[in-house]
């Protein structure tokens, strides 16, 4: 499904030429790769794979490079009309979800384990297909497919979309700390934009009524509102007016007793700072989700412990 531009066009080139024409800039600016990376900031990787046509950058990084090389808006321009993801191809049962992406209205989702998938940053989402498939081909594929439904719930007129994830998305660590970390600022750049709110139910709040699985409450034009759920490898629709005003329901309850967006984004920087520190002190993949839940148990065990007096020796 070819992404149009906000102009109603068809695209009108490439990433490669994206990639050259930053490469221009930045040379004429007289800064190498990773002096561009620094004051971005990103990793150095970041800028040569996006010169390269190898990575789609966010528009929020157009618009930082435009800044900071002093081109007038010119790599803004040509991102918005750039058909970043050609050719791209989603599991057949998958295909009716992604249709509705490109027409809805509002997408309120609820998300357990992994990061809801239209907030996904490419590194996670390799790292996640890659746990299931060994294809390397098949995997690129699936990226690029999961990144392309993004694009019109990122563009600056893009729909409503509200995600409520489970905690377990923040702690169950999905390539290494440095991707969850890249993760978390992702989520804390977008969150910001409008259209889209993210919210938190956090582990510390057990009595919270939450969804048995993850979901996504979709509203279309036409008036016509639809529950989708997963099974391992199946897509689940239901326009029922019962089960959606259920759905509903309780998914309003959660958000309301949940964290706010505000304290939301106060727990994603907690988390991205532990994972900073974590790639930092070169702790292993599968220890840090561990490390940062034993350091939260003992931080409310800490809150709990009942306080004695302390008899001071007298003077």
């Amino acid at each position: 499904m070819s992404r149009r531009n906000a102009e109603g066009g068809s695209a009108v080139t490439t990433a490669a030429v994206f990639g050259e024409v930053l490469k221009h800039f930045r040379e004429t600016a007289d800064l190498t790769q990773e002096g561009l990376a620094r004051q971005i900031p990103c990793d150095r990787s970041h800028v040569a794979r996006v010169e390269a046509g190898t990575r789609v950058p966010q528009d929020t990084f157009a618009k930082s490079c435009d800044e900071l090389l002093g081109t007038g808006g010119v790599l803004v321009r040509l991102w918005g009309r750039i058909d970043w993801y050609p050719q791209v191809e989603h599991p057949d049962w998958f295909e009716r979800r992604v249709r509705m992406d490109s027409e809805a209205d509002a997408v309120r989702a609820y998300q357990a384990q992994v990061m809801p998938g239209l907030l996904q940053t490419e590194d996670y989402a390799r790292a996640l297909f890659s746990r299931h498939i060994v294809d390397t081909e098949e995997v690129e594929e699936r990226v690029r497919a999961r990144l392309s439904r993004q694009q019109r719930f990122l563009a600056p007129d893009g729909p409503l979309f509200v995600a409520m994830m489970d905690e377990s998305c923040l702690r169950n660590v999905i390539g290494s700390a440095a991707v969850m970390r890249d993760q978390c600022a992702h989520l804390l750049t977008v969150g910001q934009r409008p259209n889209i709110r993210i919210q938190v139910a956090p582990a510390a709040r057990p009595g919270l009524d939450r969804p048995n699985a993850s979901m996504s409450l979709i509203s279309l034009p036409d008036g016509h509102n639809w529950v989708y759920s997963e099974s391992l490898d199946r897509g689940h629709f239901n326009d029922d007016p019962a089960a959606y005003a259920r759905h509903s329901q309780t998914y309003d309850v959660l958000r309301a007793d949940a964290l706010s967006a505000r304290e939301s984004a106060a727990l994603i920087s907690a988390a991205m700072e532990g994972y900073e520190q974590h790639e930092h002190s070169g702790v292993q993949r599968g220890d840090v989700d561990q490390e940062q839940l034993q350091r939260h148990k003992r931080r409310r065990l800490h809150r709990n412990r009942p306080r004695h007096p302390r008899h001071r020796p007298r003077p």
